[in-house]
C-alpha cells in the first residue's frame, strides 16, 4: 500500500477518537445554562472530525496507482534525494514559532512564521510576500481576538 493510504489510513483512525471524544465525552461536562446555545463548544471539533475523515477515507478508497505504476511510493533508497532540509527547516520553524509567540507578540511572530515558512519553501516574490503575510497575520489577530474575544497578545511585551 502507498505512503498516502498509510498516512490516510492512520488519519482515520485519529479522526475517530477525535470524533468519539466530540460527540460522546465533550459535551457531558457542559454548563446547564450552556445546553441551551446553539453552538457549543465541541461543534467545531465535531464538523472538523467528520470532514477530516470523511477525505482521508476518500483517499483510502479511492486513491488507486493507474495499472502497472507505483505511484506515491517511497523509495528508501533515494531518501536523501527528497527535500529532507525543507522539511526540517519548517519543523524547526514552528518550534520557534511556538517558543516567540509569547516574547514577540502575536502580529510579529505569525508574520515572520509565514514570511520565513514561504521562502523555506522557495517562494521568491518577497514585494507579494511581505504584504501578504502581515494581511494574514493581521486579519487572523483581528478574527481571533476581537470577533472571538480570545486575548491573543498583539504586540512584544516590550510594549
Amino acid at each position: 500500500m502507498a505512503l498516502d493510504r498509510w498516512l490516510a489510513l492512520i488519519i482515520l483512525g485519529i479522526c475517530c477518537v477525535y470524533g468519539y471524544t466530540a460527540w460522546f465525552l465533550m459535551d457531558g461536562s457542559l454548563a446547564p445554562f450552556m445546553r441551551r446555545n446553539p453552538v457549543w463548544p465541541s461543534t467545531f471539533p465535531k464538523i472538523l472530525s467528520i470532514v477530516c475523515g470523511l477525505t482521508a477515507l476518500w483517499v483510502l478508497v479511492f486513491q488507486h496507482a493507474p495499472p502497472g505504476e507505483k505511484a506515491g511510493e517511497v523509495d528508501y533508497r533515494r531518501l536523501l534525494e527528497y527535500k529532507l532540509q525543507q522539511a526540517g527547516g519548517l519543523i524547526a520553524l514552528m518550534v520557534g514559532y511556538a517558543l516567540t509567540l509569547r516574547p514577540l507578540g502575536f502580529l510579529l511572530s505569525t508574520a515572520l512564521f509565514l514570511a520565513i515558512g514561504a521562502v523555506t519553501l522557495g517562494e521568491r516574490k518577497y514585494h507579494i510576500l511581505v504584504p501578504v503575510a502581515l494581511l494574514a497575520s493581521g486579519l487572523t489577530w483581528y478574527l481571533v481576538a476581537e470577533v472571538l474575544g480570545v486575548y491573543l497578545r498583539p504586540l512584544p511585551i516590550l510594549f
